[in-house]
């Protein structure tokens, strides 16, 4: 594992984006997903470090990447932008590989489609694509129900609620530190990321999950699209909207380690995965 790591900060129009650097190689940007920041891939990326140049960084409005004006509903053109000028700033003019998680895949997506030119391999793990559903009303009513639950009890009664509904353990997940101990660079991730939460439910989460990935282009364009489903995902509606994705893109899904973090749960088996995603021709 690669133990050196450099953070710096981009300027972009209405705001500046944090992002941590470590590794030789290829460029590969990751992408977190909802309200989460750089921090939670410490450990993958430090796993890839000896193979990519491994580029995390917090998405507008999260964290350590602050926005000038009051906050509104996220855009996904306008964070698509800022992934493309990273890797603009980044790559010495070359393609990047990408990874995106959860709502970062959505972002990863966008960039796919409105920057081909910047992509390489695109690896969208479990992206949250509702509207690609046969039917996607119930899916949407549990994202609204989430959002009332904010507005009428709080956020930790939404964050519970959305756990619940996505089949994930909750433990050190919510607004209450975890019964065990944590590295201190883990609880640093843990304090920033339930910062984040606020923002996430009122103008992140449902913005994130109906955006509509824009197909005609993606199938057309440069990128290679490889959409990630965790094997312990089965039966959760977030594997069958992968599943819609990539049966739209006309692509077989690919089963990596865990479920929705599959990339903490078990960083080397994922780490190994994504490696072989990327090298694939």
């Amino acid at each position: 594992m690669t133990g050196s790591v450099t953070s710096e900060t981009l300027a972009v129009p209405g705001g500046r984006i944090y992002y941590e650097q470590r590794g030789d190689g290829p460029l590969l940007l990751i992408i977190p997903g909802g309200p989460q920041d750089a921090g939670i891939f410490a450990e993958l990326a430090g796993l890839l470090a000896d193979r990519y140049t491994v580029v995390a960084y917090d998405p507008r409005g999260n964290s350590r990447s602050p926005i000038e004006s009051e906050w509104t509903n996220q855009d996904l053109d306008v964070h698509g932008d800022d992934a493309a000028r990273l890797i603009e700033a980044l790559s010495g003019g070359e393609p990047a590989h990408v990874f995106g998680t959860s709502g970062g895949a959505q972002i990863g997506l966008n960039l796919a489609a409105r920057h081909p030119q910047r992509v390489k391999t695109l690896v969208a793990h479990e992206p949250p694509t509702i509207m690609l559903l046969e039917d996607p009303s119930e899916a949407l009513a549990a994202d609204r129900a989430i959002y009332d639950t904010y507005r009428r009890d709080g956020v930790e009664a939404a964050m519970a609620q959305f756990f619940a509904d996505a089949g994930l353990e909750t433990e050190g997940q919510g607004d209450a530190p975890p019964e065990f101990d944590m590295p201190p660079e883990a609880a640093e991730t843990f304090a920033r990321v339930s910062g984040n939460f606020e923002y996430w439910l009122a103008h992140g989460m449902i913005p994130l999950s109906v955006y509509i990935p824009d197909v005609p282009r993606l199938r057309a364009g440069e990128p290679r699209i490889v959409v990630a489903i965790g094997e312990k995902s089965a039966g959760q509606p977030i594997a069958a909207m992968g599943a819609a994705l990539a049966d739209k893109l006309d692509i077989a899904p690919v089963a990596f380690p865990g479920d929705h973090l599959g990339f903490e749960q078990d960083a080397p088996a994922f780490a190994d995965a994504l490696d072989v995603a990327l090298r694939q021709p």
